[in-house]
């Protein structure tokens, strides 16, 4: 595969408060300090939350192509997730994500195959392996209910 370049521009609007685009995308991201920071600002997507979205959407498409890849079928895939910031060496650092997938499969059998094509996606997720934070995998599986 060829390299790709991804372009995102930015613009400050005022106090603690930007946005983020790119004319490769449709939709404008506000964005801000987050409010556990002086003047952060509540309800508004923070780099923090950005950081631990590329991490979880990035699980999801990369798991998406290898279940594809695989033909595990399934119902569904939630997939909440938390990032940690902490303080080290007196700066502060996004430390830790933690995913917790959901999947819900349609057969028992599948049980062991989606298990390990969970824990492949998050090791051959291309942000996880570029970034330094340590992220923690606690996924979860469902047995679809069936129609009788």
């Amino acid at each position: 595969m060829e390299e790709h370049i991804y372009t995102v521009d930015l613009s400050w609007k005022s106090d603690r408060k930007g946005e983020i685009s790119s004319p490769e995308l449709n939709e404008k991201i506000e964005i801000a300090t987050p409010p556990e920071f002086p003047k952060g600002m509540a309800g508004i997507w923070s780099p923090e939350h950005l950081y631990t979205a590329a991490v979880n959407s990035c699980f999801m498409t990369t798991f998406l192509a290898i279940a594809e890849s695989s033909k595990l079928e399934f119902k569904s895939l939630t997939c909440p997730a938390k990032g940690k910031l902490a303080k080290q060496d007196g700066k502060f650092v996004m430390s830790q994500v933690i995913l917790e997938p959901v999947l819900t499969i349609f057969n028992e059998e599948d049980k062991e195959k989606a298990e390990k094509i969970m824990i492949k996606a998050e090791r051959a997720c291309l942000i996880t392996n570029s970034i330094k934070a340590e992220v923690i995998l606690r996924p979860q599986l469902e047995l679809a209910e069936s129609l009788v």
